[in-house]
């Protein structure tokens, strides 16, 4: 049973989208894991451990169809990691947008980073509409990809996972719409009625 380093990298990290993900997928993982928020900045430290793990979960959002910074310079500090034994590194990402295909061009960058630096690359996630899925219904099928991909971590089974919500544009739209607008009542922000926001 592989040995496990789940690295939320979202700049959120205690309070995010990718920790409710992390302990999601942390019920599926049947082997030994520790896990580290980059908010925390102890980079040095896990890097060096890093040769330990069998495997790394790099969980985190989609931002401006990249990487989070945060997450960026916990991978600074990876690349300096000179142990002969390096952990698969594997990803985990979500994007607000309905349609996961936001998200391969993050994947591609975690990708091209493990073939500089020697680390063998495994399975993707992908999840459409992260922001919201697990306040619906439909979480039981993010929970299930979840699922799926610890059990492919363990098997090494060759798959790559994709899940949004089964809900067309306009519907979504409609639905993200009225989450931001209730999110930013929260905090005293309210729409106007010529369709902008103040206070």
């Amino acid at each position: 049973m592989g040995n496990l380093m789940i690295v939320n990298g979202s700049p959120r990290a205690p309070r995010s989208n990718s920790k409710q993900y992390a302990e999601i997928f942390k019920r599926f993982w049947k082997g030994n894991y520790s896990e580290y928020m980059v908010t925390e900045k102890q980079h040095a430290n896990i890097c060096e451990a890093l040769g330990n793990y069998t495997d790394l979960l790099l969980v985190f959002p989609l931002y401006a169809d990249g990487l989070p910074v945060p997450l960026m310079h916990f991978l600074k500090e990876v690349r300096t990691n000179t142990s002969p034994t390096k952990p698969t590194v594997h990803v985990l990402i979500s994007c607000g947008f309905l349609k996961p295909e936001q998200n391969p061009g993050a994947c591609d960058i975690v990708k091209l980073f493990c073939k500089q630096h020697g680390f063998p690359f495994g399975f993707v996630l992908q999840i459409g509409g992260g922001e919201g899925i697990l306040t619906t219904p439909f979480a039981f099928l993010a929970k299930r990809k979840m699922k799926q991909l610890a059990n492919a971590i363990t098997k090494q089974t060759p798959e790559k996972f994709r899940i949004t919500l089964p809900l067309s544009k306009r519907s979504y739209l409609k639905a993200s719409t009225k989450y931001w607008i209730r999110y930013g009542e929260k905090y005293g922000v309210s729409k106007t009625t010529n369709g902008n926001y103040g206070h």
